[in-house]
């Protein structure tokens, strides 16, 4: 028998295994396909203080081996996710969600991170301080340390459950702004986001998204996320949640041995709806191929 939990800052999950915020919804939508209790955990969809639209259309573009999106955190508003859709949530889950909270200032990010921690069916908050999809927030927050820094303060004073900072790979050293929330009091760190990209219609001689650049995800960015989580797990010595480009059992492995303690898969759900249920149970069988008892004991096992 092997052992897949792990535990996320006193958080024990039974699998790594996390579908990540943008791409399953609030969870319970998944539900119609499988028994979302075989998952570690949910990233909810990304929340903030107002109820948003997001980007104009057009805002998917396929890429190989991934997509564009700049959906820019569509989302009903806190309010509305604490009143509608984790009762929904509560319904068919019965395990701790991790709530994603975006936000446009210190003072907004505070009041969605707040309320959210109030709730019963929230486990962790994920501090996205990465997207590259909104104007005035999000990855402008995400690329400067100092502002990755003000703000993990202020979400942290402010909430009692774990805090996690999302973290854009758009930078050029993602150590500093890991240290940077590290500073702030981060209790873990998720990464990476999404790399900032662009098409070109050839007949239209123009962006394909309406928003003209967007966030590439997708297996083509594996090698970078595996990278990234290699260097923050050596130079700030938090629990990581790792993503980008997982789309089976042997990426979870992989993304563990260079440092995640739990891992998010995100693009591959729009490929595949089933996708994380099948990750989770082909997990003991990779396990076993690679003489691996507990996934517990493998976090950061390729480094010297």
């Amino acid at each position: 028998m092997v052992d897949t939990k792990v535990v996320l800052s006193g958080l024990t999950l039974d699998n790594p295994v996390i579908p990540a915020s943008g791409t399953f919804g609030f969870g319970y939508e998944f539900n119609e396909f499988y028994d979302i209790n075989v998952l570690g955990s949910i990233a909810l969809k990304g929340t903030t203080k107002e109820g948003r639209f997001g980007n104009p259309t057009p805002r998917i573009a396929e890429c190989t081996e991934g997509l564009l999106n700049s959906v820019g955190l569509q989302n009903p508003g806190v309010r509305k996710v604490v009143e509608e859709e984790l009762p929904k949530l509560r319904k068919t889950f019965r395990k701790k969600a991790i709530a994603n909270v975006g936000g446009f200032s210190v003072e907004e990010y505070v009041y969605t991170a707040a309320l959210l921690d109030k709730e019963e069916a929230i486990g962790l908050i994920e501090l996205n301080v990465s997207c590259p999809n909104v104007h005035d927030g999000g990855m402008s927050f995400g690329v400067d340390p100092l502002k990755v820094e003000e703000v993990t303060r202020a979400v942290k004073a402010a909430v009692k459950k774990p805090l996690y900072v999302k973290l854009t790979p758009n930078v050029t050293d993602i150590t500093e702004t890991a240290l940077a929330a590290k500073r702030g009091g981060a209790d873990g760190l998720s990464l990476i986001n999404t790399l900032l990209g662009m098409r070109i219609d050839l007949k239209k001689r123009a962006p394909v998204l309406a928003n003209k650049k967007g966030g590439f995800s997708g297996r083509a960015v594996f090698p970078v996320a595996v990278r990234m989580v290699y260097e923050v797990y050596e130079a700030a010595g938090l629990p990581i949640i790792g993503m980008g480009g997982v789309a089976c059992a042997e990426d979870v492995l992989e993304m563990m041995l260079a440092g995640a303690s739990a891992v998010e898969v995100g693009a591959e759900n729009l490929v595949n709806p089933y996708a994380c249920r099948e990750i989770v149970e082909d997990l003991p069988r990779v396990m076993e191929k690679y003489g691996i008892t507990s996934l517990q004991n493998i976090i950061g096992g390729a480094h010297g």
